[in-house]
């Protein structure tokens, strides 16, 4: 205790359960301050996936899909997930295939750059799914 206070530290105990116990003479505030500039360089780094939604109709016309495809692989291509939602109203309700096949023609435009994450699920009048990003191949 005597050493650290000639020094102007602090004596900080490292490993209270060791025998004996193990201390270490050091300034604690710079210690701390330290270890909060690494936790903040590490939240920095960190990369926050984010789902996107990208809505459709079954009668969604070609130009429409067309450019509802570019944004969703766009959101893709920046590492975000996408979540494909079909809206049915009135009589589209009784047709549920055509929502399915709208899915399958958006996998199959976005195919070299996502994949399925989550298979078409029905919810009411909604049917969604989730595209990721596909996985990079090592070669």
């Amino acid at each position: 205790m005597t050493a650290a206070a000639e020094r102007g530290v602090d004596l900080v105990e490292v490993s209270p359960d060791a025998k004996p116990p193990v201390c270490r003479i050091m300034d604690y505030g710079k210690y701390k301050y330290q270890a909060a500039k690494r936790a903040s360089e590490a939240k920095k780094k960190q990369v926050k996936v984010e789902i996107k939604e990208v809505k459709m109709r079954p009668k969604t016309d070609q130009h429409d899909f067309d450019f509802k495809v570019k944004n969703a692989r766009r959101f893709i291509e920046e590492g975000n997930k996408v979540k494909l939602t079909i809206m049915f109203r009135g009589r589209e309700n009784t047709h549920p295939e055509r929502g399915v096949m709208m899915l399958e023609k958006v996998v199959e435009a976005l195919k070299d750059v996502a994949q399925v994450e989550a298979q078409p699920m029905r919810a009411g009048r909604t049917m969604s799914m989730v595209l990721s990003p596909a996985k990079k191949q090592t070669s």
